[in-house]
C-alpha cells in the first residue's frame, strides 16, 4: 500500500473529493458522525470506469502518507460507485478534525495514486444542525479605478457590486484630522449618488484619524429591515455590510490604500465557463454567474439586501443556477431545510419546496434530506388539506401570490380554484411520487400518481376555455392571463392539440412577467421546441430584459426588470438570474437522466446561434459541451466530455460513453432518430 509505488502511477488519482458534500470542508463543519464521501475518478480525464476503490480515514494526516489508517480501511471494494460512499469505521467524535483519502481501480490490478489527502471537522455537538455548511470567508479586491477629482476628493471604482466593507490604510495618519467616506452603489453625473431611489445603498461615514492606526474600517448602518428577527444575521465576526461599488475619499493628499473586503460562500469561479456566437449571451451568462457569487454573503440564499430573508421562489432560481455554475451543494440544501420550518407566506412558495428537494437530490444522488424531510413535504407542503373531491386545490384560505410585484400580474382573476397554483399542485404530486420512490414508500407513490392524473383531468377541463383557446385564471373567471398559459406550458399539462392555440398566443406577449415566472417561461419554450423565441427574449433589449439592467449599470442581477416596475427594488437579487441555469440546462443541453448525473442526456438548443460551448460542473465532474454549424440553417456538430463513469444520451445517439469524447455531425438536433444521421464516436 506505498503510495509511491511505480505500478501506481498508471492511473491519474482521484480529485475533487467531497465529504459530505463539501468540496473544501476544512472551510466548514461537518453535521454528522456518520459523513459521506465522493471524488471524481482518474482525475477527472477519460479513461476506463473505475471498477473499485479504497477509502482511508485518520486522525492524523501523517498516517495517511504511509498509507495507513487507524479510523476506517474500506480495503478494496469492487464498485464503481464515486459519490455518497457512507463512513463505516470506528466512531467520530463532535468538534474532532480527522483526514480521508481515496484510491481506485479501472479494470486491472493497477491502482490510482492516492488522492491528496482532505481534512474534515466535525460541528460542536451543541451547535450543529442537519446539514454540513461553510464558514463565511473574504476576498480582499483592489479598485479597478482609483483617480483625484478636481476638488481633491479620490473616486474608486471597483468594477462590480459586491456585498462588504471598505478598508483603508493610511500610512502617515496625522492625530484629529478628519476623513469622510462615501461607498455607494450606483452614480450620478459621475459622482456617487447620496439619495440614491428606494432599496439602492449609500453610506456616508467620518473617520477621525489616530496617528497611532494606520487600518480604517469606515462604520455601515444596517438597513430599515435587514436586521429584523426573521432576517439572516452574519456572524459577528464579520459585523455590518453593505453592497456598493464604488466609494469616495475626501481628505486625503495621497492615494489611499483601499481595499474592498468583500464577504461570500466559498466559491469556485473557474468551474463553469460559456462562450457562444453572440457576445450579449455571453455577457448574460457572466451576470448571472456572477450574481451567484456576490448574493452568497450570508451563506443562505437570501432576497437581496433590503430584507435579507430566504423565499422559496427565489431560492428554486438560485439553487438551479448556482449548480450550473459551481460544483456546490450545501447552501441550497441549508436554505431548504430552513425554510422547510421557517416557511413563507405565499401559496406558491410552500409549493416550491417540493421542487427544491427534488433538484437537491437530482443534483447530489443523496437521498438523505429526502428522507429526513418527507413528512414535512407531504404533510405540510402538497397542500392536500385544502384539495377537493376533483383532485384541485381550493385556496381561499391561503395566500396565492402568481407573480411579483402585483404590477407584474397581468391583471390576474383571483379565484378560489386557482390555476397557477394547480398547475404547481401537478408538478408537486409527480415530484413527490418520484421522491416517494426513492425512499421505497411504493404505496403512497402510487397514490401521488392517480391523484397527479386526476389533476391533469381537471384542470383541463376546469381551467380551459375552449372559445378562447386559452387557459383562464381560474374556476369561472373570464380571464386568460399570461401566468395561466406559461405554467400550464412549464408544467406539461397542455396537450398537443391544445399547444397550436397556446404557444402563438404566449409568444406575441412577450416577457409578460416578472423576473421569476420568466425562469418557468423559458423552461416551457425550450421544452416545448421554441428555442428561437427563447433566446429572442433572455437576448431582448426592451425594458424587460437582462440587458436593460446591464445599460443602466447593474453588475449583479436586479429584483425587477427595472427601478419603474419595483421602485423599492433590490440591486442584488439571485432570482432574476434564470439564464444562468437555462443556458446551462436548454442551450447546451445538459440534464440528468438519473440523480447524481450517472446518466445524462446532453441536447443542445442553439436557436439562432450558431457556436455555444462550456462546462457545466456535475458532482461527478465536468461536462464539456461544444455545439456549432456555419450557419443557423446548417449541420449541427456536437462534441461531448463527460467524466469516466458517465453514460450520455443525445437525441441522435444513445451510448454509454463512459470512457471519452463523443463527436456527433446531425442535419438537426431533434428529439427523434433520424435515419440519415451519421455520427462518429471518437475515443481520447
Amino acid at each position: 500500500m506505498n503510495p509511491s509505488s511505480p505500478s501506481t502511477q498508471q492511473i491519474a488519482a482521484p480529485r475533487g473529493l467531497l465529504c459530505d458534500l463539501l468540496a473544501m470542508p476544512e472551510r466548514g463543519s461537518i453535521a454528522t458522525r456518520v459523513p459521506t464521501f465522493g471524488w471524481i475518478p482518474h482525475g477527472g480525464m477519460p479513461g476506463a470506469a473505475q471498477s473499485g476503490y479504497q477509502i482511508l480515514v485518520a486522525t492524523h494526516e501523517d498516517l495517511l502518507a504511509s498509507g495507513q489508517s487507524d479510523l476506517w480501511d474500506t480495503q478494496r471494494v469492487n464498485s464503481a460507485q464515486s459519490i455518497n460512499i457512507e463512513y463505516g469505521g470506528s466512531p467520530l467524535q463532535w468538534s474532532s478534525t480527522y483526514y480521508w483519502t481515496v484510491r481506485t481501480w479501472h479494470g486491472s490490478d493497477a491502482a490510482s495514486p492516492w488522492s491528496l489527502p482532505q481534512e474534515f471537522t466535525l460541528a460542536d455537538e451543541k451547535d450543529h444542525t442537519d446539514v454540513s455548511v461553510y464558514s463565511l470567508m473574504t476576498t480582499r479586491l483592489l479598485p479597478k479605478i482609483t483617480r483625484q477629482e478636481k476638488n481633491g476628493v479620490w473616486f474608486l471604482d471597483f468594477g462590480r457590486h459586491a456585498f462588504g466593507w471598505l478598508e483603508i490604510k493610511i500610512a502617515a495618519p496625522r492625530t484629529g484630522a478628519i476623513v469622510k467616506v462615501r461607498m455607494g452603489e450606483t452614480l450620478k453625473n459621475g459622482r456617487i449618488e447620496r439619495t440614491p431611489e428606494g432599496s439602492i445603498r449609500y453610506e456616508e461615514s467620518l473617520l477621525t484619524l489616530d496617528a497611532a492606526t494606520q487600518i480604517y474600517r469606515p462604520e455601515i448602518k444596517p438597513g430599515p429591515l435587514n436586521m429584523r428577527d426573521c432576517a439572516i444575521k452574519l456572524p459577528a465576526e464579520i459585523g455590518q455590510v453593505m453592497p456598493f461599488r464604488y466609494a469616495e475619499i475626501e481628505g486625503l493628499d495621497e492615494p489611499p490604500e483601499a481595499v474592498f473586503v468583500r464577504v461570500q460562500h466559498p466559491f469556485n469561479e473557474s468551474a463553469a465557463s460559456f462562450h457562444s456566437s453572440s457576445p450579449e449571451l455571453d455577457e448574460i451568462w457572466e451576470f448571472c454567474r456572477y450574481s451567484m457569487l456576490a448574493t452568497s454573503f450570508t451563506g443562505y440564499y437570501v432576497d437581496g439586501d433590503r430584507e435579507r430573508i430566504p423565499y422559496e421562489a427565489d431560492v428554486y432560481i438560485n439553487q438551479l443556477s448556482h449548480y450550473a455554475v459551481d460544483r456546490e451543494f450545501s447552501m441550497a440544501r441549508r436554505t431548504h431545510e430552513y425554510l422547510l420550518r421557517n416557511s413563507t407566506w405565499p401559496t406558491e412558495w410552500k409549493q416550491h419546496s417540493i421542487l427544491i428537494a427534488w433538484a437537491d437530490y437530482e443534483a447530489t444522488g443523496d437521498a438523505r434530506s429526502l428522507a429526513r424531510n418527507y413528512d414535512i413535504l407531504r404533510n405540510d407542503k402538497l397542500l392536500l388539506d385544502h384539495a377537493r373531491a376533483d383532485g384541485l386545490l381550493d385556496t381561499r384560505a391561503l395566500r396565492d401570490i402568481v407573480d411579483w410585484p402585483v404590477c407584474e400580474r397581468d391583471d390576474y382573476d383571483f379565484r378560489s380554484i386557482n390555476t397557477v397554483v394547480n398547475a404547481f399542485h401537478f408538478r408537486t404530486l409527480v415530484l413527490l411520487a418520484r421522491i416517494a420512490r426513492v425512499l421505497d414508500r411504493k404505496k403512497e407513490a402510487h397514490d401521488f400518481d392517480l391523484r397527479a392524473a386526476q389533476v391533469a383531468e381537471a384542470f383541463n377541463s376546469v381551467c380551459w376555455d375552449e372559445n378562447a383557446g386559452l387557459y383562464i385564471d381560474g374556476e369561472g373567471s373570464r380571464h386568460a392571463s399570461f401566468h395561466a398559459n406559461l405554467f400550464a406550458l412549464a408544467f406539461d399539462l397542455i396537450p398537443k392539440d391544445r399547444l397550436t392555440r397556446v404557444l402563438p398566443w404566449l409568444k406575441g406577449r412577450g416577457m409578460a412577467c416578472s423576473v421569476y415566472p420568466a425562469q418557468f417561461l423559458l423552461e416551457g419554450l425550450f421544452k416545448a421546441g421554441e428555442a428561437n423565441h427563447a433566446l429572442d427574449l433572455i437576448l431582448a433589449e426592451g425594458l424587460r430584459s437582462w440587458h436593460n439592467m446591464l445599460a443602466k449599470g447593474a453588475t449583479i442581477t436586479w429584483e425587477a426588470w427595472d427601478q419603474s416596475i419595483k421602485p423599492n427594488q433590490d440591486w442584488n437579487h439571485a432570482w432574476g438570474a434564470a439564464p444562468g441555469n437555462i443556458i446551462a440546462r436548454y442551450i447546451l443541453g445538459v440534464q440528468p437522466l438519473e440523480p447524481g448525473y450517472g446518466r445524462v442526456r446532453v441536447s443542445p438548443q442553439l436557436g439562432r446561434l450558431t457556436e455555444a460551448e462550456g462546462v457545466i460542473p456535475t458532482i461527478r465532474g465536468d461536462i464539456q459541451v461544444r455545439a456549432w454549424r456555419s450557419s443557423p440553417d446548417a449541420p449541427l456538430n456536437l462534441s461531448v466530455k463527460v467524466p469516466v463513469g458517465v453514460s450520455v444520451e443525445t437525441p441522435i445517439e444513445e451510448s454509454p460513453a463512459t470512457e471519452g469524447l463523443i463527436s456527433l455531425a446531425s442535419p438537426k438536433i431533434s428529439s427523434r432518430v433520424q435515419d440519415q444521421i451519421s455520427h462518429q464516436r471518437q475515443m481520447v
